[in-house]
């Protein structure tokens, strides 16, 4: 399982917008890719433009290959892309521990 990283910003006095939309494009377009297991998406107390979207995926090429080189990718970027004040950090992680 890999987890996709995504630090995302947007401009002041878009957070509700943006919670619709992330939270549209994730369940109508993302989940609909092959290898997605899930998400999270958090945003900042201090930094309440700040939102940290977490994607479970099977394997690292179902988004870096599969979706990212999909048509889906362009659909997701409609959604929530108007919205991002710079482009997102995204880094991907493998699992070396966790609570139970």
């Amino acid at each position: 399982m890999i987890l996709e990283l995504a630090d995302i910003r947007i401009p002041p006095g878009k957070q509700a917008e943006f919670d619709a939309a992330i939270r549209h494009g994730v369940e109508t377009v993302i989940a609909q890719a092959r290898g997605f297991r899930g998400y999270k998406v958090n945003k900042g107390v201090e930094s309440p433009e700040r939102y940290i979207l977490m994607i479970y995926w099977e394997t690292l090429e179902d988004h870096t290959v599969a979706f990212r080189g999909g048509p889906l990718f362009a659909q997701w970027r409609a959604i929530v892309g108007p919205y991002f004040a710079q482009p997102p950090v995204v880094e991907h992680f493998t699992l070396v521990a966790k609570s139970a």
